[in-house]
């Protein structure tokens, strides 16, 4: 079980050494079933913010990159209404940067930078992009505005298990897919990662 034992260590690795702004652990005895929050940067549209991703590990890991989405609703032009990520380093080669060598704790940094540094020339979401390139401040009043409705924390305290937290994110998995299709009725994104 190579798997198992390497996710062990990363798992030891990101609860002792932790990168900046980022914690990942493992839900409910599940080792490959994790969960991650990543802080928005300073100076970023995303400061403030704390998001969610959901990692699902693939049983041929290290050989196959992690599935990692976003489980809180994200203004960005490489992040779908999904919460998929396009980018590189979540491929297998030829189209991807993936190698058994990368390891969950990097491609969480590499998605923090991403999110403070996005690609608009490979988008996931066409309109989030354009608007990125010709547009900035738009996007960055967007992107701001929806980092303060749903990745700032609200001071709720604390429900038993966690009760709280759980229906708020049921709550903005839903917005997120209302949002989603009212998005591709409107205009539907042309999508160049995939």
């Amino acid at each position: 079980m190579q798997r198992a034992s390497r996710l062990k260590r990363e798992l030891q690795m990101l609860s002792t050494e932790p990168p900046p702004g980022i914690t990942c652990w493992q839900t409910e005895e599940q080792i490959d079933d994790l969960r991650a929050q990543i802080v928005g940067g300073t100076e970023t549209p995303y400061e403030g913010g704390v998001f969610s991703l959901e990692i699902k590990v693939p049983e041929r890991y290290p050989f196959e990159p992690p599935k990692i989405r976003f489980l809180t609703p994200i203004y960005h032009p490489n992040i779908d209404n999904s919460g998929r990520i396009c980018h590189d380093a979540l491929k297998l080669p030829p189209k991807g940067a993936w190698k058994p060598s990368l390891n969950i704790s990097t491609v969480l940094t590499s998605i923090q930078l991403l999110m403070a540094e996005p690609n608009p020339d490979d988008p996931l979401m066409a309109d989030i992009s354009s608007e990125f390139k010709y547009n900035k401040q738009l996007f960055t009043e967007k992107a701001r505005k929806w980092t303060q409705e749903h990745a700032v924390q609200k001071n709720m305290g604390v429900v038993d298990g966690n009760k709280e937290n759980n229906l708020d994110q049921k709550a903005t998995s839903r917005k997120r897919e209302v949002f989603g299709a009212q998005q591709e009725a409107e205009e539907p994104a042309k999508r160049s990662c995939m």
